[in-house]
């Protein structure tokens, strides 16, 4: 079974306003390794991306944000499978060992990638109690 995306948060709040200092060079990664694919492309206000894959959206933007500071957390059925098609795709050094996390009364086994342009993503499965 494959690994699905089901719910995206921002760090900050807005997941449609990720910062990355060049989407150009970004989108390879989230393309080739995290599957997502480019849905839209904006050079007004800035440079922008709008990305997708399966129930989800975000968007990277050059909008001078500090991508060390920001991030998103995906909510994700089959968490393992995912984080194998991440690993086929060739993601190699960027992955966390899985952990469990106590989150709004919820049990979550999770993992960490950081992406390349420093934008760090939580990936997320709830346990039955």
């Amino acid at each position: 079974m494959a690994g699905t995306l089901v719910k995206a948060f921002g760090y900050q709040g807005d997941n449609m306003n990720l910062p990355v200092p060049d989407v150009g060079a970004a989108l390879p990664f989230y393309e080739t390794i995290l599957g997502f694919r480019v849905l839209s492309r904006s050079d007004s206000p800035h440079q922008s991306a709008v990305l997708g894959r399966d129930e989800v959206q975000m968007r990277l933007a050059e909008n001078g944000g500090d991508p060390s500071q920001d991030g998103c957390a995906f909510h994700v059925k089959e968490l393992e499978a995912l984080a194998a098609e991440f690993r086929a795709n060739g993601l190699v050094k960027e992955i966390s060992e899985f952990s469990t996390e106590q989150r709004d009364g919820a049990t979550w086994k999770v993992f960490f990638v950081v992406a390349p342009d420093g934008l760090c993503f939580w990936f997320g499965e709830r346990q039955a109690n």
